[in-house]
């Protein structure tokens, strides 16, 4: 038996000395409120009501429990009002600051239609496990590396002259020794400065032959982007982000480099209420390509 529901219709029919006014009042069928209430007098083991043609009137027995059923009534009408509220609090995310703010405002506008209360945050690397960890923020887009990420962005190299090829080779932008040019650099944008992508790409640079400083880390993704547009230098980046940039983007010859990304949360639950509602949604404000945002992994060399 609901006893709760049991007893939100005995206060109604009490409230109103009449089955058929009390059923109204709870918004169930006279028949189905007779049933409830007499479910309730067969639980208690008394009867609640007289029943006369004229209406129902309390027993004895009833007037003493109808305290009681009010007390239940409000506290669940209670726990329904502060589970709504809960559903409703917005769920703050962190997630990288190089996502685009219309691919964000996207994000946000697909999790209300989801039924999910999205506030986020954009911010760097370093500080969006850190959010977690203080509560700022209830889930965050961490770099992990590719092997172990269930959304994958392939990086590669851009800049504002196009591409002379369809890949860009390292030992291409080799400079001889008495050459008056200066050396095209690469840039390493901050939310690439994690090892499964710096490392990688600085031993990639020594076997290239290249100068250390042609590979750098930059303080900032202005700063890099600055650099790209104002000389020939190169911009470590994603093919989506190299468009919203307006530059020009090629992979890096037989270097497979990529941004491995998974969340973590406080609660499981609300890192497994993103996943379940938001994950293509997810991967697009992230630059995952079109064609892998089901959950598929482009190949990621090691």
């Amino acid at each position: 038996m609901d006893l709760v529901t049991a007893c939100r219709v005995f206060v109604k029919v009490s409230e109103r000395g009449s089955f058929t006014l009390g059923a109204a009042a709870a918004r169930v069928p006279q028949s189905v409120a007779s049933r409830r209430v007499a479910a309730l007098e067969a639980h208690f083991g008394e009867k609640l009501f007289d029943r006369r043609s004229r209406g129902a009137t309390l027993t004895p027995f009833g007037r003493d429990m109808l305290p009681a059923a009010r007390r239940l009534v409000r506290l669940a009408e209670a726990v329904e009002d502060d589970a709504e509220r809960a559903r409703a609090r917005p769920l703050r995310m962190a997630l990288p600051d190089v996502c685009a703010p219309g691919e964000l405002a996207r994000l946000v506008a697909a999790a209300r239609a989801r039924e999910v209360a999205l506030e986020v945050r954009a911010v760097p690397p370093e500080e969006r496990a850190e959010l977690v960890r203080s509560l700022d923020v209830r889930v965050a887009v961490t770099a992990v590396p590719p092997a172990e990420a269930p959304w994958i962005v392939p990086l590669g190299l851009a800049g504002v002259a196009p591409p002379p090829a369809d890949a860009i080779r390292l030992e291409s932008l080799r400079t001889g020794r008495f050459d008056p040019a200066a050396p095209q650099r690469i840039w390493i944008q901050p939310e690439d400065d994690v090892p499964h992508i710096r490392d990688r790409l600085l031993r990639a640079r020594d076997a290239a032959g290249l100068a250390p400083m042609q590979v750098t880390v930059a303080e900032s993704l202005v700063a890099a982007t600055a650099e790209a547009y104002a000389t020939a230098d190169l911009l470590c980046c994603s093919a989506a982000q190299a468009s919203e940039l307006g530059l020009r983007w090629r992979p890096i010859g037989a270097l497979r480099l990529a941004r491995g990304y998974d969340l973590a949360a406080d609660a499981p639950s609300d890192a497994e209420r993103i996943r379940a509602r938001l994950s293509a949604e997810l991967a697009r404000c992230l630059g995952v390509p079109a064609g892998d945002r089901s959950g598929g992994r482009p190949a990621v060399a090691r």
